[in-house]
């Protein structure tokens, strides 16, 4: 992050600014994506008037960046002019697509409007894992083609690459796309449960072996050394931190305007159908409770060797039962990294478990890409 983007969060921070919002617009869609974590049926999503008030509140309230996503947003009949209206507020937006139905009046219209970026999923090179994963055949074929067209309309655009199960060999040539395509990818082995807490989703993600393996790859993280080092205990500037932006600058509205700290964080804090927004955001008893945590307040990470360097997400820790607690799959990450267990899997004896992962892991081929989150 550049200096600039550090004090602007910063600032935000301090001033209690929802910087950046994530507004679903639809959980309808066209893909039946194995590990999808929506409801695609409609119950009752927002009527445009209803969207374009609340991105009045969200302007008001200071929100700067702006992400419209899905479902897939283009099942929506007004959605470029939800997207018009959305650049006349002056948000810096981020579209996110499956890209199957754009075609050169979307990508004509998304460059003249000045849109920040598409995110565009794919799952593999090959049509049949990809196509599998969506369930909607021909839809890697479209996919690629939306990636195309909006390049040559100067769209950027930017390859998601959910690392699971289903596509775990294919990583690298996706990134070979991307390549060949002139866009960046950004590979995420996260699954998570689906928004009524069903874990049964979790089955798909990687584990064990195939994680340490993933997290020791130079296509994927970068500088190893670094990336796996030995965690430190934490110094007091991490125990007085917060764990993640959730609730501090970033909240997610879904399409029924239901608020939430994070798109990843599925604890009701309001809704903005009968409350303003920022009634919502400084007032709800769920959101300040979220503000008021610092890891220190975290009773098992906060004696973790790990806690200074975990990606530990408190919506995964919610959704596992305690936003509080650990989030067991950031633990296995950590553990990935470093072949060190988290005080969670010590205190869960599951460390004859954590040290065959870690051999493997040691095993594993030597190298770096960045791993980010890529949802949707």
């Amino acid at each position: 992050m550049s200096s600039l983007m550090e004090a602007f969060n910063a600032k935000a921070l301090d001033l209690g600014v929802p910087l950046s919002a994530h507004l679903d617009v639809t959980y309808r869609c066209n893909e039946r994506c194995v590990h999808c974590y929506l409801d695609h049926d409609d119950h009752g999503e927002m009527t445009f008037a209803e969207i374009k008030d609340v991105l009045d509140q969200l302007a008001d309230a200071g929100v700067f960046f702006l992400t419209l996503s899905g479902g897939e947003v283009l099942m929506r009949m007004d959605f470029m002019d939800i997207l018009k209206y959305a650049r006349r507020l002056r948000f810096a937006v981020k579209v996110k697509t499956n890209g199957f139905m754009i075609r050169d009046k979307h990508a004509a219209l998304f460059h003249r409007l000045g849109v920040q970026t598409v995110q565009i999923s794919i799952y593999s090179h090959r049509p049949e894992v990809h196509d599998a994963i969506t369930k909607l055949p021909g839809s890697l074929k479209r996919s690629i083609a939306a990636i195309r067209l909006l390049k040559s309309h100067g769209v950027a655009v930017i390859i998601a690459n959910v690392l699971m199960r289903p596509n775990f060999n294919d990583y690298t040539s996706v990134k070979e796309l991307g390549k060949s395509l002139g866009v960046p990818v950004v590979t995420d082995p996260t699954i998570t449960p689906k928004m009524d807490g069903d874990r049964s989703l979790l089955g798909l993600g990687i584990h064990g072996p195939q994680l340490g393996a993933a997290f020791h790859d130079t296509e994927l993280v970068g500088n190893v050394d670094e990336f796996c080092a030995v965690p430190s205990p934490a110094d007091e500037s991490v125990l007085d931190g917060i764990a993640c932006s959730a609730g501090h600058t970033y909240c997610y509205i879904s399409p029924y305007g239901d608020v939430y700290p994070c798109v990843q964080f599925p604890m009701p804090c309001g809704n903005v159908r009968s409350q303003k927004f920022l009634d919502i955001w400084r007032n709800s008893a769920q959101m300040n409770e979220v503000r008021s945590i610092r890891t220190r307040d975290l009773p098992t990470c906060s004696a973790c060797t790990h806690a200074g360097t975990c990606t530990r997400c408190p919506g995964l820790a919610f959704m596992e039962g305690n936003m509080r607690g650990p989030s067991s799959l950031d633990c296995e990450k950590s553990f990935a990294r470093t072949g060190i267990p988290s005080a969670n899997m010590i205190n869960r004896q599951s460390l004859p478990v954590a040290v065959a992962i870690a051999g493997s892991a040691r095993g594993s081929v030597s190298g770096l890409v960045q791993i980010s989150a890529a949802r949707n």
